[in-house]
C-alpha cells in the first residue's frame, strides 16, 4: 500500500495516452516543486476533462488483462515447457506469501484509489461547459463507471485473498470506499467475507443506477431508456427531447467503457463464487437462487436457451474477429476491448515446426474430459470410445482447442509422437511435454516464417455469454435441480443442452437426458464449465470454490509407431504440490509487515 501513499501528492506529474478504447495515466510523486512544463499541477488535472478523466482511466488498466491464460498451467488442464513459468513454480511447491503469482493486492487497491480521487473531483470538472444537460450526463456516466469499475476492482482482489483467516473468521478484503491523502492512514484491517460482498454489491447497485444498460446512438425518443428523461437530457423549443445528447454521452463512442450489462454480467460473477462451497460453507440455497437469477436475468435478455451464439466457442477464429465492430459485435461478447494487431500470442504457443515456442501443453486430463460427439464421456460403455484411435469420433470441440497427434494445422500434420521431429513430445525445450500443444485463443492465419512473417487481428475477452450461461446452469442446479426454473422460462438442463447442442454433440444427446439427479447434474456442468472455458483463467479459481483438488497430477501421452500400429502410453508429467490451506491465497508478505491490522489466511 506504500505504493498508494506515494502516487496521490499535490503536485502530480502525468502523462497520458488516448488508445481508441482506453487511455492508461501514470502518476507519480514530486518532492520539488515541477520546473518544466510536463510537470502538471493537480489543479490543472481537475480543470481539464482529458487529464481529470485519466485517474478514471487509469483504474482500468490495474484490471487483470489477457484472455489467454498461462494460469491454467497452475491446474489439471496444463503444464508449461517454461521451466521458469511462475505458475509452475507456484503449482510445484514455491508458492508463498512473498512468491505469489496470482496477487492482485498492489494492482487493485491503486486502481481502487485512482477511481476514489476521481470521485472526489468529478461534479467539478467541466465536462462539457457549453452544454450544461451533456454535462450533467457526463457527471451520471462517469460516477457510474466509476462506481462499476471500483467494484470490479474490488471482486479480482476479493477473488484472490478471500478465505479463513488465521483468526478463524472469513474474510475478505480491506475496504477503501474514500480518497486516501498522503498522510492517510493506510493500516486498514480485512473485512469479513460477508461484509465484503455486501460492500461490493452496494458500488454494483451506484452503478446500474447511473449506467445505461448498453452504450449506442438512439434515433427515436421511445429509444431514450427511462433512467433518463427528456427533461434530463434537455428539449428543444418544441418539446422534444434532444437526442444528440444523449448520443454524445452514451452513443457508440461508449461502447467498451463499463456499461450496465457488464455490471450485471460482474454481480451474476460474484452472487455465483458467494454461493459457491468454498464460501457458503451452510449451503444456503438463497445465495444460489440469487445467483441464478443474477445470471438469468442476462441470459432472458437475449432470449433464453435459443440465444446462444451459434459461434460463440468460435470467438478466436479471424474470421469472426474480423467482422466485428463497435456497430455489429459479436453476439457471444458482453465486453471485449479493442482489436489489435499482433503474433505475440503465436510466437508462444505454436509448436516449434510453426516457429512458436509451444509454452503451454494442455494435459491428458483435459484430453479426457471431452466426451464422445453423442455425448457419453469416454469411459462410458455406451460411448464408442476406442482406445486404439482415441480421438476419433471426438466432440468437435477438442480438435477446435487443442492440437493432438495427428491434428491439421496450417496445411500440415502435427505430430506429437513417432516422426513428429521438433514437434514430437519432449524432443526439444520448446517441445511439448503432454504431446499435446494449444489451439485455442490463436489465430491460424498467421505466418511466422522468417521469411514471411505476418500479424492478424486480436482481442481481449473480459466477459461471454457463454460463462453466464454456465453460471446460471450450476446455480439453478443447485437452487431447482437439473429442471427447475425458478422464475425463468428455461432450466440448468436446458441450457447445458444449448451449449451442448452447439458444440457438436448429437441432438439427442441421451447422455444429458438420463441425468436425474443433482449431483450427476452438478459434475456434467462442472466439466462443460471446464472445456468451454479452457484456457481463459477459470479453471484455477473454479477448483478453489469448489474446494477441489489442486493436486491432480498432470499426465501426458507417449505415442510410437504409426497407422494401426501406433502405441499410446500414458505417463505422470507433473506432480503438483499444494498445500491444504492454498485453497485461499495470501495476503502480500510485505503488506503484513507493514501494517499489523492486516490478518493473514490460515497456513500462511
Amino acid at each position: 500500500m506504500k505504493n498508494i501513499q506515494n502516487s496521490h501528492q499535490t503536485n502530480l506529474s502525468i502523462r497520458y495516452l488516448l488508445l481508441p478504447a482506453i487511455m492508461s495515466l501514470t502518476c507519480c510523486s514530486q518532492i520539488l516543486d515541477p520546473t518544466d512544463e510536463n510537470q502538471i499541477r493537480f489543479e490543472r488535472v481537475v480543470s481539464t476533462p482529458v487529464q481529470a478523466e485519466g485517474l478514471l482511466l487509469y483504474g482500468y488498466t490495474r484490471l487483470p488483462s489477457g484472455s489467454i491464460s498461462l494460469l491454467d498451467a497452475a491446474t489439471d488442464d496444463a503444464v508449461s515447457n517454461d521451466k521458469a513459468n511462475s505458475y509452475l513454480r507456484m503449482a510445484t511447491g514455491e508458492w508463498t506469501a512473498s512468491f505469489n503469482p496470482v496477487e492482485q493486492w498492489t494492482a487493485c487497491l491503486t486502481g481502487i484509489q485512482a477511481v476514489n480521487h476521481f470521485l472526489t473531483v468529478v461534479d467539478n470538472v467541466p465536462w462539457r461547459s457549453s452544454s450544461p444537460f451533456v454535462n450533467a450526463l457526463y457527471i451520471r456516466r462517469f460516477k457510474g463507471e466509476a462506481y462499476g469499475l471500483r467494484a470490479l476492482l474490488k471482486f479480482h482482489l476479493l477473488l484472490t485473498i478471500a478465505g479463513e483467516g488465521a483468526n478463524g473468521v472469513m474474510l475478505g478484503i480491506p475496504i477503501m470506499d474514500d480518497f486516501l491523502e498522503n498522510n492517510a492512514d493506510f493500516n486498514i484491517p480485512r473485512a469479513n467475507f460477508a461484509t465484503s460482498v455486501a460492500n461490493i454489491y452496494a458500488d454494483i447497485d451506484r452503478a446500474l443506477r447511473l449506467l445505461v444498460l448498453d452504450y449506442g446512438d438512439i434515433s427515436n425518443a421511445s429509444e431514450l431508456p427511462v433512467e433518463l428523461t427528456p427533461e434530463m437530457i434537455g428539449t428543444d423549443a418544441d418539446g422534444n427531447p434532444l437526442l444528440i445528447n444523449y448520443n454524445i454521452v452514451f452513443g457508440e463512442y461508449g461502447k467498451q467503457r463499463i456499461s450496465g450489462r457488464i455490471i450485471r454480467a460482474l454481480r451474476a460473477r460474484l452472487a455465483l463464487m458467494t454461493a459457491s462451497p468454498a464460501f457458503n460453507k451452510d449451503n444456503d440455497p438463497q445465495l444460489w437462487i440469487q445467483a441464478a437469477e443474477y445470471a438469468g436475468e442476462l441470459v432472458q435478455s437475449v432470449g433464453g436457451a435459443n440465444g446462444l451464439d451459434p459461434n460463440g466457442h468460435r470467438f478466436f477464429l479471424r474470421s469472426v474477429i474480423n467482422a466485428v465492430n463497435l456497430q455489429n459485435d459479436q453476439p457471444e461478447m458482453i465486453w471485449r476491448a479493442s482489436k489489435f494487431t499482433s503474433n505475440d500470442r503465436e510466437k508462444e504457443f505454436f509448436p516449434p515446426l510453426h516457429f512458436g515456442k509451444g509454452r503451454l501443453n494442455p494435459t491428458q486430463n483435459l484430453v479426457n474430459a471431452f466426451p464422445m460427439q453423442n455425448g457419453y464421456p469416454i469411459t462410458d460403455n455406451n460411448s464408442g470410445y476406442d482406445a486404439n484411435d482415441p480421438y476419433a469420433g471426438r466432440d468437435p470441440r477438442l480438435n477446435m482447442y487443442i492440437m493432438y497427434n495427428g491434428s491439421q494445422y496450417k496445411g500440415q500434420t502435427v505430430r506429437t509422437g513417432t516422426g513428429g521431429r521438433e514437434n514430437a513430445k519432449d524432443s526439444i525445450a520448446t517441445s511439448t511435454r503432454t504431446g499435446y500443444y494449444l489451439k485455442k485463443m490463436l489465430v491460424e492465419e498467421v505466418n511466422l516464417t522468417p521469411t514471411a512473417t505476418s500479424v492478424e487481428n486480436h482481442y481481449e475477452v473480459r466477459f461471454r455469454y457463454t460463462e453466464i450461461f454456465l453460471a446460471y446452469a450450476e446455480a439453478a442446479n443447485e437452487a431447482w435441480g437439473p429442471d427447475g426454473k425458478g422464475a425463468f422460462t428455461f432450466s440448468a438442463r436446458d441450457l447445458v443442452r444449448a451449449i451442448r447442442r452447439r458444440a457438436g454433440i448429437r441432438t439427442n444427446d441421451a447422455y444429458l437426458n438420463g441425468i436425474s439427479s443433482k449431483d450427476d447434474m452438478r459434475a456434467l456442468i462442472r466439466n462443460e464449465r471446464r472445456l468451454e472455458l479452457c484456457f481463459e483463467g477459470f479453471r484455477f479459481w473454479d477448483l478453489r470454490r469448489w474446494g477441489s483438488n489442486l493436486n491432480e497430477t498432470a499426465g501426458g501421452v507417449n505415442i510410437t509407431g504409426s497407422g494401426n500400429a501406433t502405441s499410446y502410453q500414458y505417463v505422470d508429467v507433473e506432480t503438483r504440490r499444494y498445500q491444504d490451506y492454498m485453497n485461499a491465497g495470501p495476503v502480500p508478505l510485505q503488506e503484513l509487515i507493514k501494517y499489523n491490522n492486516l490478518i493473514q489466511n490460515k497456513g500462511w
